[in-house]
């Protein structure tokens, strides 16, 4: 991945103090909860990426209404998010569809790391609020380039395209 990376943006994002807590959930060091962190934003984009070449025009059109009202404020920052999933039900469409993705995320991120699905369940619930803020800065990026952007869905390119452009390409 390159330096602007999805998973760097909500790394730092995530700042030392949650990163350490994270870590103590897990019983691992800040370099481990790293590792955890940058394959949970790795897994919510690849996710994300996946139900967009395999949606139905009706799943598309949510993911693209999804990312079109995360471009639009006033959700903005974490601060805005609260902590925990709970802090996620008035975080509108993309919230509900990051919401949804948690438990296969933790699933997959568990496997990967063989660490307790508990504990990474834990770690993705400090971690998702700021996996969404990142998304909505970046859609609306996007979506403000300047004095000259298109919503996010507006003009050519499929519903793989917008996302790569908000999520930096972000992979599985």
């Amino acid at each position: 991945m390159n330096d602007d990376s999805f998973q760097k943006d909500v790394l730092n994002e995530l700042g030392d103090d949650r990163l350490a807590e994270i870590a103590g959930l897990l019983g691992t060091d800040a370099a481990g909860a790293q590792s955890v962190v940058a394959s949970t934003a790795d897994a919510f984009a690849g996710g994300l990426a996946e139900k967009a070449e395999n949606a139905t025009p009706e799943e598309a059109e949510e993911v693209r209404a999804a990312l079109t009202e995360a471009a639009d404020p006033p959700l903005q920052g974490v601060a805005a998010l609260g902590g925990g999933l709970g802090g996620l039900l008035g975080g509108g469409m993309m919230a509900g569809m990051l919401g949804k993705m948690a438990k296969p995320v933790a699933s997959a991120v568990a496997k990967k790391t063989g660490l307790p699905e508990a504990s990474v369940t834990r770690a993705i619930e400090i971690a998702l609020p700021v996996v969404l803020a990142v998304v909505t800065k970046r859609a609306t990026e996007k979506r403000n380039p300047g004095a000259a952007g298109a919503a996010p869905g507006a003009g050519g390119g499929g519903l793989g395209d917008l996302l790569g452009q908000v999520l930096g390409g972000g992979k599985k």
